[in-house]
């Protein structure tokens, strides 16, 4: 129940914001900071992090927590967490306090990962603030999958909201400095971002398009350029892409942005570039030749990915981050997953079942038959002869006979054909050579993704044995909290 209570759709009022006093944020923040060791922060940690006299740190508990800005719970101890709408106070206060927001306004989005308001500053100018929700569908299932924090103690989906906006804040800001077709970044705090308004309509909802040529090419032309400058979206589709009256092009979302070094890049690319000639060949009817590649059509400019790394989003937390998107991806889609393993487990047993009785059948007729002519002929018997009947066995024995005679033929005539001139050699298109370099890429990617797969499952069974130990200390844990709260309240 407290996990779907932490969970659950989050709606922002701002109500109550004018009504907190100081003491009232110095809980809320106390609170944020015991939640970096602590999945439930304990009252008398609380306590003495804000540090309020005359039992003021309780009376702002009860108001918090009357408001929903954080969730008590008391048991297995006595403690709260914070919530999305008391995080969401925190950066509104932080943000009226730099004079970047004076008011909210109505949402004008939400996803599975975030949601969006317009806001306005002083001089009544119309922004977006944008508040990530990191593990709002898969936190349910946080307990069957691996421990992708290691040295941290406590899974806070607060803390890596505020990981995910800083990636993205720090994406926004290299990009919109080199003139890609980005909102401009204004301000970042904790799980918010505040950019500029961008005046159109989200790609999805479009219908019709004057110049459908002219939208397509700017679309693989801003992929393109991208990756010639290091980067590659990974989540390019018209969900994430809006479109002016002016059939201009904006790009927003930058959850999966990854190096074009990355293992995996090729075929981010490819997805990219697939989402979009899906989407017009649908939507539009169109279809072109241009389709891009990467190590073909791209040529890397500029290392933006290096830039991003010295802006303080670094290797680490970039790859905490990655490790976190995917493993809120494979929440989401565990169990469908499972369900179509299952099934082509299942397929995958029934075919080698089939080709093992096939192989038995087959050598079980080839030794009959052997020992039929090995057997001497004996006498005449008293009954009556049947007429000689083909059996299933036999059937499929000539049927295996005339597949491999099939099959020797077939090897037999490449052969001939192998015999080539130099002059016809030096004939091959450029097409052809094309064709063999995308081959070899595609058996090196394959190649690389069996190791990935051996390497991961080494790491579950180590992450197994790791789970049983710290539980035990989870338990240690658990009785030492308990036994100071005792020593407390005897000694109050």
């Amino acid at each position: 129940q407290t996990r779907e209570h932490f969970t659950t759709m989050v709606k922002l009022s701002v109500e109550v914001l004018r009504y907190l006093t100081k003491d009232d944020f110095r809980t809320l923040v106390a609170v944020e900071m015991g939640m970096k060791n602590h999945d439930l922060v304990p009252t008398v940690l609380v306590n003495s992090l804000s540090n309020l006299k005359f039992g003021g740190t309780h009376k702002s508990l009860r108001t918090l927590h009357k408001n929903k800005l954080i969730y008590h719970e008391s048991k297995p101890y006595d403690g709260f967490r914070l919530t999305y709408a008391g995080y969401d106070y925190l950066v509104l206060k932080t943000m009226s306090l730099r004079n970047t927001v004076s008011g909210v306004g109505t949402q004008i989005g939400v996803g599975k990962e975030s949601d969006i308001y317009l806001v306005i500053n002083e001089a009544q100018e119309q922004m977006v603030i944008k508040f990530q929700r990191l593990g709002r569908t898969s936190f349910r299932t946080i307990k069957k999958n691996r421990d992708y924090l290691q040295h941290r103690k406590s899974a806070s989906w607060l803390y890596f909201s505020r990981l995910a906006a800083f990636k993205e804040f720090s994406y926004m800001s290299v990009l919109y400095q080199r003139g890609f077709p980005v909102p401009k970044p204004i301000d970042h705090n904790r799980h918010a971002i505040v950019m500029q308004l961008i005046v159109g309509h989200p790609m999805a909802q479009v219908r019709e398009i004057v110049n459908v040529r002219k939208v397509y090419r700017a679309c693989m032309d801003l992929i393109v350029k991208l990756a010639n400058y290091g980067l590659i979206h990974g989540d390019f589709n018209e969900f994430n892409l809006l479109i002016s009256d002016d059939e201009e092009i904006t790009m927003i979302d930058f959850p999966q942005m990854v190096s074009t070094d990355h293992i995996n890049a090729e075929e981010y690319f490819d997805r990219d570039v697939q989402c979009i000639v899906t989407f017009f060949a649908k939507r539009f009817s169109y279809h072109s030749s241009y389709i891009p590649r990467l190590h073909i059509d791209t040529h890397r400019e500029v290392d933006l990915d290096k830039e991003i790394e010295a802006s303080g989003f670094s290797k680490e937390l970039s790859n905490q981050f990655d490790e976190l998107y995917a493993e809120q991806k494979k929440c989401v889609t565990s169990e469908e997953e499972d369900e179509e393993d299952d099934d082509e487990a299942g397929e995958s047993i029934e075919e080698e079942e089939n080709v093992a009785k096939t192989v038995e059948t087959t050598e079980g007729a080839a030794e009959e038959s052997a020992e039929e002519t090995a057997q001497p002929v004996s006498e005449p018997v008293s009954e009556p002869v049947s007429e000689p009947q083909v059996t299933e066995k036999e059937k499929e024995t000539e049927e295996v006979v005339e597949k491999l005679a099939d099959l020797s033929l077939a090897t037999e005539t490449p052969t001939e054909k192998k015999e080539q001139t130099p002059e016809e050699d030096a004939e091959k298109t450029e097409e052809q050579q094309r064709e063999e370099a995308l081959k070899k890429r595609e058996a090196e990617i394959q190649r690389q993704k069996y190791l990935q797969k051996r390497v991961q499952a080494k790491i579950a069974h180590g992450e197994k044995r790791r789970r049983c130990v710290k539980n035990e200390y989870k338990n240690r844990e658990k009785r030492a909290l308990k036994s100071e709260a005792r020593d407390c309240l005897d000694t109050h």
